[in-house]
């Protein structure tokens, strides 16, 4: 199984060294979305679906941490699970970060092994990229 990823950085640079890291690490990636704000975002979700979202925090127009609170307002988008990357990690802002809504946080720089793990996490998959947990039988289905 492969995920569709957006990966929201003002910077070019870092959004071209995240999906490098990101293939790189054995994470099983179809689509990759890029944006440089969470305004920005906010418009790539309007026509791209995406299972995950990769998001610096310190951008302008929208940054990080207010994408979050919007995305977990609005029925369409809140379940998506965002992961922030910054080089802010104390304390207090990763508690900020996940108070928001946020479901991971990892600091830069990282390996490649820190973002899969984290990606896995919070898309609730196993080592391998396959879901390990709540398989259901296709007669238990209620749709």
């Amino acid at each position: 199984m492969s995920f569709n990823v957006l990966i929201v950085d003002d910077s070019n640079a870092m959004r071209a060294v995240i999906k490098k890291i990101i293939a790189m690490s054995g994470f099983k990636m179809d689509e990759c979305w890029e944006a440089g704000s969470g305004k920005e975002a906010l418009e790539t979700l309007s026509h791209a679906w995406v299972d995950v979202i990769i998001s610096d925090i310190n951008m302008p127009e929208m940054n990080g941490l207010e994408l979050v609170g919007r995305l977990k307002s609005d029925e369409l988008y809140k379940e998506i699970p965002v992961i922030m990357v910054s080089t802010e990690g104390s304390a207090a802002r990763v508690r900020e970060a996940f108070v928001q809504g946020a479901q991971g946080f990892i600091k830069k720089p990282f390996l490649p092994e820190d973002l899969r793990k984290a990606l896995y996490e919070v898309i609730g998959v196993g080592t391998d990229g396959e879901y390990t947990e709540g398989t259901t039988n296709a007669d238990e289905l209620d749709f």
